[in-house]
């Protein structure tokens, strides 16, 4: 029977022989009569032996002691319950019965030695294990027979016992239940539980009541405090059997709010108090069981006290019995229990227990009084009750206020430490009292105990608590306590899931804004920079899906310390690390709660802290393209970026990256323009559009202006800062998705949307007259074109839809110049340009007339055009020649012989190149030169490439679906624009153009390689000499020489190849 021996409690061993001399003794001492008649009397000298074998026991193995306690009990109550063997299982008994040896060393006893054997043991709790252990209707018999004992000769230790089993029953947990109770379980179950009557004593008296459902336990218990009351005289024990009832009719069903079930619990504060002030009494009431037990039992036996989960709960009627009985109780015990619970200094546990108790009971009365369906005597009793409660509390409660809470820090970190119930309620007060903060005991408990603190609420908890501290504690040692705080506390959040650690990175924003902790504890701010310095630079080194992870979790750790410095310095890396953009986009977006809008006064400063941040860290920052485009790529992730949450919303960027640098002047325009761009392409997540909240109106008048600016733009001072004419494009593209977004629905009325609308309409009006032409998506049918009055000479414009302005720079012959003009605004209006475009083909004079001025007006449109503008106009002056209407007489100045070819599918092209070179030859007239200043000719050159470039396009698919062979027709036209163009380039005035020019004409020479290649004919050798000696000549009158040293070179390699 030795702990821990493969036999289990039942094992003999030389300690179950000790046990086994101590009953032979007390056999012996009882003589003659036998130990199954011992009676209460006979205990003090009957008993010595027994207790004295236990203690030697004890002695053998004190740390055993507990156990074999237990085990003696188990023992003693086995031998009593069971019957005895026949003397036929003596042979074989052993073998199947496990009880059987150790049974058989034990005389046969009655429940006198029981019951005795544990009031000397003082182990009331065990009794109470090994009793609910028992099947429901032994447990009610067994404690029926306790009954029966102690109401015979009562004495203050039988009092005591009874009082100390009662309180243990309604504390008992199931689930706890340790070897020896489950052995001892399980023994009398499989023996039947038929309880033996050999002990010399009659059958116990059963109580009144019905035979066939016998009394439940709380009726017993009544019964039993029936039985005794009379013996209960001092104080102590009144104020036991007092708290005892009125605690059993509190976890009645129906009586309270909570059902009996006390599932509302008290507040963990009340109850942490309360445990402290049930500490405090024990630890100075000298005569508690628990005054020597150490502060671990001590809580621990406070918690049961506090947490009754009870097995048992009186029925209806067992309540209003327990009602009368209390009400008898108080009426005979109330008056002598106030005088002397007013007059004593040191409150006890049991008075305690008894005051707090009739309190709860007192609000349950309440309860039952209103929503209980009481007959007549029953509301009378509980009337009755509620009154003697009152006042029995209104004169002794006062004392409960002086109950000394001192111990509750200790207390609190105990349930920490042993992880015991309403522990994690425990590690919220922990985490949030500052008065215990920061003592040895509070960080030790904290490091030792951390893993209870992976939650975000407590890891914030904590957090606040540090900050405040901090802030007033600057010595040396409060540092170092901070340090190993912020550790512990650093490794909690570590713990924590990714959305967690979200949670917690919110609340400190919210808590202390971007600079986060770092602002408040210096010890957080010590060695930050560098270890963010150190952190980022190895993020940046492993780019890579793999690597991700354990990015997010440094920059978690890095975020939460100082959020603001953590994404600044994301921010710049994402800049100025090549494509490391992406990837710090990605961890950045890992973190929702970034997303953070910061409260402050200044109505310019950007309200988003990732906004801010950028605006601070790299806005103006940006050296070069590369670094604008990496911004760019980065922005445009962190408000798309992917299945994450987007960090920063497309107004929050436009209002901090657009509207206030949409001035031509500005240095951030053209890639706030990108930005816009971007950002319109993004859908709305919600039905009002974003788009709404930024001004959409004043918005789209700024790119009008800078539209506008664009009629001056080879005009403008050379140090005043304009986007380029590139970015015209932009610009207007802009403005399209601006028409297309902007509606009715993005104002508040219909009303204020006419008064948008007619603002916008004025303000416009003072700008060049095609920038209202841009705007007809959004005006709708509010207003009219306005256009130039002479393009009515050319149209046939509806006045339904148009109306004519007389403007000082179209004079009369300035039609073509405004339709040309109209033509670049859109592909829809062009096309409605030329539908309604007006000429008499069949007379000479104004088709020539038409002809001329189409050049004229092409000459000065060409210049202010955009290459999108160009690229809408190219096709007008395609259409007119397929038309014939536009007459571009081909001339021979660079034929030497009549080429006998069938040159009309290429009769286009070549009108076309002839064209643009008609185009230049006025362009650099004498009459033209001090039109255009120097660097707009660069502009000029490349839009005409660019014609050139969509011209050779189109006669290499012009010849692909051709039917008939004309690889001679192409070379024809390929050295016809090749001429044209090495004509265009001597006529240019000195500058910067030759490069594109170059380009070009190799693009072209390699065409006519192609097609001299594809000639078949018998004469094609001499065809490519001739043609070769012919672009020779020709290219060595250029000018320009390192235009045609490079064409002189390229021509000599097609000769060599030609002879080969």
């Amino acid at each position: 029977m030795a702990p821990g021996c493969p036999g289990g409690p039942w094992a003999v061993g030389e300690e179950t022989a000790i046990l086994h001399g101590g009953f032979l003794l007390a056999a012996r001492l009882l003589q003659p009569r036998p130990l199954r008649e011992l009676r209460k009397a006979d205990w003090p000298r009957a008993g010595v032996p027994i207790t004295d074998a236990l203690r030697e026991i004890g002695e053998r193995c004190p740390s055993a002691l507990g156990l074999w306690k237990k085990e003696a009990v188990a023992i003693v109550w086995a031998k009593i319950l069971l019957p005895a063997p026949p003397a036929a299982s003596l042979e074989w008994g052993w073998k199947d019965d496990g009880f059987f040896s150790v049974g058989a060393m034990i005389p046969d006893v009655n429940h006198t030695a029981l019951f005795e054997l544990v009031k000397a043991l003082e182990v009331p709790r065990l009794f109470v294990q090994l009793l609910l252990a028992l099947p429901p209707a032994v447990c009610r018999e067994q404690l029926e027979d306790l009954v029966e004992y102690i109401s015979s000769e009562t004495s203050p230790s039988d009092i005591r016992f009874f009082l100390d089993v009662w309180w243990e029953v309604m504390k008992h947990r199931e689930g706890q239940e340790d070897a020896t109770v489950s052995a001892f379980s399980a023994l009398i179950h499989q023996h039947g539980a038929e309880p033996s009557l050999e002990d010399g004593l009659q059958p116990p008296k059963r109580f009144k009541g019905d035979p066939g459902n016998p009394p439940g336990l709380p009726m017993v218990l009544l019964e039993g405090l029936k039985q005794i009351r009379g013996s209960i005289a001092q104080p102590r024990p009144r104020c036991y059997a007092l708290a005892n009832l009125a605690e059993l009719l509190c976890l009645s069903s129906g009586l309270g709010p909570g059902d009996g079930d006390r599932d509302s619990p008290l507040p963990i504060t009340e109850h942490l108090a309360k445990l402290s002030a049930m500490v405090s009494l024990w630890s100075s009431d000298t005569d508690s069981q628990y005054h020597s037990c150490g502060l671990g039992e001590k809580v621990r036996e406070a918690e049961r006290s506090m947490s009754l989960l009870p097995l048992i709960k009186p029925s209806r009627e067992e309540l209003f019995g327990g009602l009368e009985l209390l009400c008898t109780l108080l009426q005979a015990w109330g008056e002598e229990l106030q005088d002397t619970l007013r007059g004593s200094e040191d409150l006890c546990f049991e008075s305690y227990r008894l005051l707090d108790t009739l309190a709860t009971l007192g609000k349950n009365l309440d309860f039952l009084l209103e929503t209980g369906d009481l007959g007549d005597d029953q509301t009378q009793v509980v009337l009755e009750l509620t009154q003697l409660t009152k006042d029995f509390l209104r004169d002794t409660s006062a004392v409960l206020k002086d109950l000394d809470t001192s111990l509750v820090s200790s207390v609190a970190m105990e349930i920490i430490a042993q992880r015991l119930d309403r522990h994690g309620d425990t590690c919220s007060v922990f985490a949030s009292e500052k008065t215990w903060a920061f003592s040895k005991a509070w960080v030790e408990c904290l490091v030792k105990n951390k893993d209870l603190f992976q939650n975000p609420e407590l890891v914030l908890k904590l957090l606040e608590t540090l900050v405040n501290l901090a802030t007033s504690h600057h010595d040396k040692e409060a540092q170092e306590l901070q340090m190993q705080v912020i550790k512990a506390i650093v490794e909690c959040y570590t713990e924590l899931s990714l959305s967690d650690k979200n949670k917690v990175i919110s609340g400190v924003l919210a808590s202390w804004g971007g600079p986060g902790l770092s602002q408040n504890v210096q010890v957080v701010r010590e060695g930050f920079q560098e270890d963010l310095n150190v952190t980022l630079n190895q993020i940046t080194k492993s780019v890579s899906d793999e690597g991700l992870t354990r990015a997010v979790a440094s920059m978690a750790r890095l975020t939460l310390l100082s959020p603001e410095a953590t994404v600044k310095q994301v921010c710049h890396l994402a800049v100025v690390n090549l494509g490391a953009h992406q990837f710090l986009a990605q961890i950045l977006c890992s973190f929702p709660s970034l997303s953070f809008l910061e409260s402050h006064e200044d109505p310019g400063r950007p309200h988003s802290l990732v906004v801010r941040c950028l605006q601070e860290a790299v806005w103006e920052k940006l050296s070069t393209t590369r670094e604008e485009e990496q911004f760019l790529q980065f922005l445009s992730f962190l408000m798309q970026p992917g299945s994450a949450t987007p960090l920063v919303s497309p107004a929050e960027v436009t209002k901090a990256f657009v509207l206030p640098y949409l001035k031509s002047d500005s240095p951030q325009i053209e890639l706030s323009l990108q930005i816009l761009s971007k950002v319109l392409g993004i859908p709305s997540c919600s039905e009002d559009h974003w788009i709404k909240s930024c001004h959409p109106f004043p918005l789209v008048l700024s790119l009008c202006k800078l539209l506008d600016g664009y009629t001056k733009y080879w005009h403008q001072p050379r140090e005043q800062l304009f986007p380029s004419l590139e970015t015209k494009d932009l610009i207007l593209s802009i403005l399209c998705q601006l028409c297309e977004l902007v509606g009715p629905e993005t104002v508040p009325s219909s009303e204020l949307w006419v008064q948008s609308l007619a603002w916008l309409h004025r303000k416009v009006a003072s700008l060049d007259w095609t920038v209202g032409l841009r705007l007809k998506k959004l005006y709708g049918d509010y207003f009219k074109n306005e256009v130039p009055a002479t393009l009515f000479e050319i149209c046939r414009l509806p006045e339904d839809e148009w109306t004519s302005q007389s403007w000082p720079a179209y004079g009369p012959g300035s039609g073509l110049l405004a339709w040309m003009e109209c033509c670049c605004v859109s592909p829809e209006l062009r096309d409605t340009m030329l539908a309604l475009l007006t000429i008499n083909v069949d007379n000479p004079e104004e088709v020539n007339l038409f002809s001329k001025g189409f050049l004229v007006a092409l000459v000065q449109v060409l210049p202010w055009c955009s290459r999108g503008e160009w690229k809408r106009l190219a096709p007008v002056v395609e259409q007119l020649l397929q038309r014939q209407v536009l007459h571009v007489p081909y001339t021979l100045e660079y034929v030497q012989h009549m080429p006998l070819l069938n040159l009309r599918p290429f009769a286009c092209h070549l009108q076309l190149s002839v064209l643009f070179l008609r185009g230049f030859q006025l362009l650099c007239s004498s009459s033209c030169s001090t039109w255009l200043p120097p660097e707009a000719w660069l502009h000029v050159v490349q839009l005409y490439c660019a014609s050139l470039t969509d011209l050779l396009a189109s006669i290499k698919a012009t010849a692909g679906a051709t039917s008939e062979p004309c690889a001679q027709e192409v070379s024809f036209t390929c050295i016809q624009v090749f001429c044209h163009l090495l004509h265009v380039a001597a006529m240019l005035p000195a500058g910067d153009c030759g490069e594109p020019l170059l380009v070009v004409a190799l693009e072209v020479l390699s065409q006519y390689e192609v097609s001299s290649r594809a000639d078949t004919s018998p004469c094609a050798a001499l065809h490519r000499a001739n043609e070769g000696h012919f672009l020779e000549s020709i290219t060595d009158n250029v000018g320009h020489e390192e235009l045609r040293s490079t064409l002189l070179q390229k021509l000599s390699k097609l000769g060599a190849h030609s002879k080969h």
